[in-house]
C-alpha cells in the first residue's frame, strides 16, 4: 500500500512506513507507534512498535496498533493517512486502554534519515528558533550545540508550527507542521516543571533526535539520570512530539555554589498527559518531502506552504484613525526638558505613567525619526503643536549631538544635561540621521531651507565614508574617536538607505559609491550567508529579525537607485528570511492585567525578535516596504504578508479605546507568550508608536492613502509609477 504525492511515495510495509523518490528510501519508520512514559520514579522511557493493521479506506491508509509498555500501560494508535497539498496528512488518535504504573505519556510522529545521521550533515528551519546551524545563535538556543541527542522545542515559540531538515549534499528536504492553528489554553493552575502532567495541553514539539538507548532526564541542577532501554535506535530522525517538551536545551545561568557537578547544565522540560484509561490523544501533522537547490529557497517555500494553510484572519481596523491617534499620542507626550526637547523613554501601562526619561536617537527612542513625523503631520494637518514639537526636536539633536568625528551622540538625558556612556551603534545612526535627511526635505519643500539639519547629515556622510573599512562594510559599534565598541559587521545594510539617500540630495558620487561597496559586502554576507545579526542594540551580537528588516531597506534603496536585478535578488531573499519571524497563526494567551489588548485580540502580527527571545510589534515597520516589493515583482504573497501585517500588528495597541488605556493607539513593548501567559514589562516605549506611523505616512506620501486596500484600487500602471519613489526624491 503507497500514497503518492510528486515523485514521492509513502509506502506501508510490514508495519511500517519508507519514503521513496524514483526508488531511492530517503526515510523511513519501521516502528512508527511511539510514547514516552512518565514513570513512577518521574523519569522518561520511551518505547515503540510497528502497526499490526494497516488497510486502505478510499483515499486514506488506516494504520492501527496497541503498544504495551513494561509497567503495564496500553495504548491503542489509530492512524490515518491521505495526501493533502503537496504532501502528507496524518490524523492521529491514542487512546488509553491501561493503566500501568505510570505517571504520564507523549507519543511522536517522525521519520528516519537514511541519507545520513550525522546532525552537521543538516540545515534546518524553524522559523524565529532555527536557521540552517543556527552558527549565529546565543549559546542558550536550541541547535547551537549539535552534539545533542534532542533537539525539540514547543511549537508556540515559532512563528508558524513547523521544522524542516535539509540534507546539505542532496537538497532533499523532510518538514513536518502542524496542520491546525487549533491550540487550546492548557490548564493554568499548573506551573510547568521539569516534568509535568497536564490533561489539557493542546501544544506540540518540533525538531529532530538521534538518542542513545538510555533514558535522559536532568535534575534541577543539571545532572543527568540515564538508564539502559531495550529500545531499537535506527538513527536521526525529524519528530513531532505531543504534547509538548524542549529539551536538551543548554541552562541560562547555570551556576549552583556548593555543588560537586562541574558539567555543563543542561534543562529536558516535558509536558505529559495523563496515563488514565480512557483517555485520547487527537492530532494531525502535515508531511512535505521537497527538493531545494538551496536553504533560501527551501526556507521560502516551506514557510509559505505553512502560511497559507494557517495564516490568522486579518484583523479589522481603521488604519488612517489609528495613524491620527498615535500622531496625537506623539504630539501629547513629546514636551520641553530643560533645554531639551523629545519623549520618555519609558511609560508603564495602562496610563502612561512616566517611569524613566531619557532620549535616543533611533532604536527604542527613535527620537529624530519622531520628530519628522511630528513635523509633517503638523504641517499637513494643521497642528501648529505637533509641528513646533517636530522641529523642536530635530533642531535639538543638530543642536548638541554632533561630535569633532562626525559620528553623533546617541542618548541624551536631560536630567544631566550630558550624553550616557553608551555604544554608537551604526543601526541607531541610521534611524535617526534617515529621519534628519527626512525633516529637511521637508521643510526645504516648504521653502524653509534649514542648512545646519543638512550640515549634520553631511558630516555624518562624510564620518561615514571615511570610516567604511576596504571590504565596503562598517563595525557594529564606533566611540566618538573612531575607535571600534564592537567588531562585528553584521549591521552594514542599516547604513546604505542613508548614503543612496543623502546621494539623492548632494549628487556626490562618493556616497553612492560607499553605498554600493557596502551593499556588495552584504550581499555575500547578509544575503547569501544569511548573516542577519545583531540588529537589535540591546541584544547580543546574535541571529535575530532587524538585521533582515535593515538589509531589506538597504538593498531594496539599492535597486530603487541603480534598477539592477542583483539588488532585487537580495531585496527579496532578505524580506523571505525577514517574514518568517512573524508570528502568522494564533494560539490563545492569557494575561496578568485587565487591560492588555491580548485580552481581546490574537497574537498573530506580533515577531520574534532574537532567536530564542520574545515577541514584539516591530514587523508593523515593513508593510509599506512589502506592498513596494509587491508592485515591483508581482508576486501576490508579498501583498497578502503587507496587508497582514499593516493590520495585525494593531493588535497589542488599544485601537479604539475599548481596552482601557489613558489614550487611544497606546501599545506594548514586547512580551513571552509561548507558555500562552503572556509576561512582559507591560510598558510603552516611543518606537512602538512610531514604527506604527512612520509606514502609514510612507502609504499616504506615495500612494495617498492609509490602507493598502485603498492603494490596490489604483491601475497597475499608477501604482507602478507612483512606486518609483526616487525618481524626484532630493
Amino acid at each position: 500500500m503507497k500514497l503518492v504525492s510528486g515523485d514521492y511515495a509513502l509506502i506501508f510495509d510490514q508495519g511500517g512506513m519508507e519514503v521513496q523518490k524514483k526508488g531511492k528510501l530517503l526515510y523511513y519508520n519501521k516502528r512508527p507507534m511511539f510514547v514516552t512514559v512518565k514513570t513512577a520514579f518521574a523519569i522518561s522511557e520511551f518505547y515503540d512498535q510497528a502497526y499490526s493493521h494497516i488497510t486502505t479506506e478510499g483515499n486514506h491508509i488506516l494504520a492501527e496498533g496497541i503498544l504495551t509498555v513494561p509497567s503495564g500501560s496500553s495504548f491503542s494508535f489509530a492512524d490515518r493517512y491521505e495526501t493533502a497539498g503537496d504532501g502528507f496528512k496524518v490524523s492521529r488518535s491514542v487512546k488509553v486502554l491501561k493503566a500501568g504504573d505510570d505517571l504520564g505519556f507523549s507519543s511522536k510522529v517522525s521519520f528516519v534519515m537514511a541519507e545520513s545521521d550525522v546532525t552537521r550533515d543538516y540545515n534546518c528551519f524553524a522559523p524565529g528558533v532555527w536557521y540552517k546551524q543556527n552558527e549565529f545563535a546565543p549559546d542558550y538556543a536550541m541547535g547551537k550545540d549539535l552534539d545533542c541527542e534532542y533537539y525539540w522545542r514547543m511549537e508556540t515559540s515559532m512563528a508558524l508550527p513547523l521544522f524542516a531538515m535539509q540534507n546539505i549534499q542532496s537538497g532533499e528536504t523532510a518538514t513536518l507542521s502542524r496542520w491546525a492553528a487549533d491550540v487550546t489554553m492548557q490548564s493554568t493552575d499548573i506551573l510547568r516543571a521539569e516534568n509535568n502532567t497536564d490533561p489539557r495541553c493542546t501544544i506540540g514539539a518540533l525538531g529532530m533526535s538521534k538518542p542513545e538507548s538510555k533514558t535522559l532526564n536532568y535534575m534541577y541542577y543539571g545532572f543527568a539520570v540515564r538508564k539502559e532501554l531495550e529500545t531499537q535506535i535506527d538513527g536521526l530522525s525529524i519528530d513531532y512530539v505531543y504534547p509538548a517538551c524542549d529539551g536538551q536545551m543548554p541552562r541560562r545561568n547555570a551556576i549552583y555554589s556548593g555543588l560537586d557537578y562541574q558539567k555543563q547544565s543542561k534543562t529536558f522540560q516535558r509536558i505529559n498527559h495523563p496515563v488514565e484509561v480512557g483517555f485520547e490523544q487527537h492530532y494531525s501533522v502535515a508531511i512535505q518531502f521537497n527538493h531545494y537547490n538551496s536553504f533560501q529557497s527551501m526556507m521560502k517555500d516551506t514557510w509559505r506552504t505553512a502560511y497559507s494553510r494557517l495564516r490568522d484572519k486579518l484583523f479589522e481596523v481603521d488604519n488612517e484613525q489609528h495613524f491620527h491617534n498615535c500622531m496625537k499620542l506623539l504630539t501629547h507626550y513629546t514636551r520641553k526638558y530643560g533645554d531639551s526637547y523629545g519623549l520618555p523613554f519609558a511609560c508603564q501601562l495602562p496610563d502612561m505613567d512616566i517611569s524613566c526619561v531619557s532620549f535616543q536617537f533611533g532604536f527604542v527612542g527613535q527620537q529624530p525619526g519622531i520628530g519628522y513625523q511630528l513635523l509633517r503631520y503638523g504641517d499637513k494637518e494643521n497642528q501648529s503643536e505637533s509641528f513646533e514639537k517636530g522641529v523642536n526636536i530635530i533642531d535639538f539633536w543638530t543642536r548638541v549631538a554632533m561630535t569633532d568625528s562626525g559620528l553623533p551622540q546617541m542618548c541624551y538625558n536631560p536630567n544631566i544635561e550630558g550624553f550616557e556612556p553608551y555604544p554608537h551603534y551604526i543601526r541607531m545612526l541610521a534611524d535617526g540621521i534617515e529621519a534628519i535627511l527626512d525633516a529637511y526635505l521637508y521643510m526645504r519643500k516648504k521653502g524653509d531651507e534649514r542648512a545646519s539639519w543638512l550640515d549634520f547629515c553631511r558630516k555624518t556622510a562624510d564620518w561615514l565614508t571615511n570610516i567604511q573599512n576596504e571590504d565596503g562594510s562598517f563595525y557594529r559599534a564606533y566611540n566618538t574617536d573612531n575607535t571600534i565598541r564592537m567588531d562585528s559587521k553584521s549591521n552594514t545594510p542599516s547604513v546604505i538607505r542613508f548614503l543612496v539617500q543623502f546621494y539623492l540630495v548632494t549628487g556626490e558620487e562618493r556616497y553612492k559609491n560607499a553605498a554600493i561597496r557596502a551593499g556588495e559586502w552584504a550581499f555575500v554576507q547578509n544575503y547569501l550567508n544569511l548573516e542577519y545579526r545583531g540588529g537589535t542594540c540591546d541584544n547580543a551580537d546574535i541571529q535575530d529579525k532587524e538585521a533582515g528588516i535593515y538589509a531589506l531597506f538597504g538593498f531594496l534603496a539599492l535597486y530603487d537607485l541603480t534598477g539592477e536585478e542583483k539588488w532585487l535578488e537580495a531585496a527579496i531573499g532578505a524580506a523571505d528570511y525577514t517574514e518568517t519571524w512573524t508570528y502568522a497563526w494564533t494560539f490563545p494567551v492569557r494575561t496578568p492585567w485587565p487591560k492588555h489588548p491580548f485580552n481581546q485580540y490574537s497574537i498573530s502580527g506580533q515577531s520574534i525578535i532574537t532567536v530564542g527571545g520574545g515577541a514584539d510589534v516591530y514587523m508593523a515597520a515593513c508593510s509599506y516596504t512589502y506592498y513596494r516589493l509587491y508592485i515591483i515583482t508581482g508576486d501576490e504573497h508579498y501583498l497578502d504578508f503587507a496587508q497582514f501585517i499593516h493590520n495585525n500588528t494593531r493588535q497589542s495597541n488599544d485601537v479604539d479605546g475599548s481596552v482601557g488605556y489613558i489614550m487611544p493607539g497606546i501599545g506594548h513593548e514586547s512580551g513571552n507568550f509561548t507558555s500562552q501567559t503572556l509576561q512582559s514589562h507591560y510598558h510603552w516605549l516611543p518606537w512602538c508608536t512610531y514604527v506604527e506611523v512612520d509606514p502609514s505616512s510612507r502609504l499616504y506620501d506615495t500612494f495617498g492613502c492609509y490602507e493598502i486596500e485603498e492603494a490596490q484600487k489604483l491601475s497597475p500602471q499608477e501604482r507602478a509609477e507612483l512606486n518609483r519613489i526616487y525618481a524626484a526624491f532630493g
